[in-house]
């Protein structure tokens, strides 16, 4: 994650939200980014930190996100639906791989260098065993 973040402060992009950075707050909760690649694709990803358990447990996720602006007209801003495939590890004493297919809305106002985010992922685990997860979160990231 750490070299997501420095390459993608170090290459611009052409999408409308360059490199963004912020928190997701939800299941789990921590900090996200995003760089864009073009108009339409974006590397998304977060380090963050289950609330739902009482011991600590690292998530670490990264997705690949295609965007369609076509499904909801915003007359302040931007407001795509975008949907993905990516992956998950679970750092903890019992350690969890696996797939993630999020999917959210982002709204990118105006004249505000912000995205305002919810999304839902379904995550299916194949590391300790097969197993379906949900992770859902609203978030905020700057624009860079």
């Amino acid at each position: 994650m750490i070299v997501f973040l420095i390459t993608s402060l170090l290459f611009s992009s052409t999408g409308p939200g360059g490199f963004e950075l912020g928190i997701i707050l939800g299941e789990p909760t921590g900090i996200s980014a995003k760089m864009w690649f073009d108009r339409n694709t974006a590397l998304d990803g977060a380090i963050s930190w289950s609330l739902n358990d009482n011991d600590d447990k690292l998530h670490i996720h990264v997705d690949y996100l295609w965007h369609d602006y076509g499904l909801i007209n915003g007359s302040n801003g931007l407001i795509p639906v975008y949907y993905g495939i990516g992956g998950r590890v679970i750092l903890a004493d019992n350690a969890h791989l696996g797939a993630r297919v999020p999917v959210g809305i982002s709204w990118l106002p105006g004249g505000a260098p912000l995205d305002l985010f919810i999304e839902i992922a379904g995550i299916l685990d194949i590391v300790p065993d097969v197993d379906f997860d949900l992770n859902g979160g609203i978030g905020i990231r700057f624009i860079f």
